[in-house]
């Protein structure tokens, strides 16, 4: 007998999987209602699933507006997956280097459900620079590591949100070419910055050269 036979079939794990595909995919909350049409169910069909997945963490309602959004929950199960463990593993030592080189802090950012999320940090080993959170999160549509993850294309242009940073970001590559995390150097340039964002850009494209053949497997 198949698998896909109705005696195997687990709806209120499927409605689960399908509400937490829908959140995923939203940048913003939604109601009750319009998680249950967009599933094609009823609220009496999801509501106690909605409760499930709020207890567990894996989704988070707001007490006042009552909308429901995909959590953290995710981020942290990811860390715990080789494939992101393996690319923060990976890119820690050439980002480190990339940091003593230019005197400027550098992160590590993925998509994740449509947000830039910050999964490494190095600091600055100079007096000044300046440092994001593990675990933030960004618009895509707002920040110039949006953009690369987005266009797989290097960038160079003002902070739309902090005055005085210089974003530098370029891509991180799979296999296929891929674009699958954007190294970031938030570039503060100040009298006492040793080197030209120009020449930052040249350092943190090697470094993510570097990065993506080590995670395609060529050390050279």
């Amino acid at each position: 007998m198949s698998d896909s036979t109705p005696e195997y079939a687990v709806p209120a794990l499927e409605k689960g999987l399908d509400i937490i595909e829908l959140l995923a995919e939203e940048a913003g909350g939604l109601s009750q209602t319009e998680i249950a049409d967009a599933t094609g169910r009823s609220v009496g069909q999801i509501f106690r699933v909605l409760g499930v997945l709020e207890r567990r963490g894996y989704i988070v309602r707001d007490r006042q507006s009552g909308l429901y959004s995909f959590s953290m929950m995710a981020f942290d199960l990811a860390h715990r997956h080789p494939p992101l463990r393996g690319l923060v593993t990976v890119a820690t030592t050439p980002m480190r280097d990339l940091a003593d080189r230019v005197q400027q802090s550098c992160n590590l950012s993925v998509l994740d459900a449509g947000r830039v999320r910050i999964i490494a940090q190095v600091e600055s080993p100079a007096d000044f620079g300046f440092r994001v959170r593990v675990g933030a999160l960004f618009s895509v549509e707002m920040t110039a590591t949006g953009a690369v993850l987005s266009t797989g294309q290097a960038v160079v242009r003002a902070d739309a949100m902090q005055p005085g940073i210089t974003d530098v970001v370029v891509p991180i590559l799979d296999a296929r070419g891929a674009t699958i995390a954007a190294l970031t150097v938030p570039y503060v340039a100040t009298t006492f910055s040793a080197v030209a964002a120009d020449d930052v850009l040249a350092e943190a494209t090697a470094a993510s050269g570097y990065i993506s053949r080590l995670l395609q497997g060529d050390p050279s």
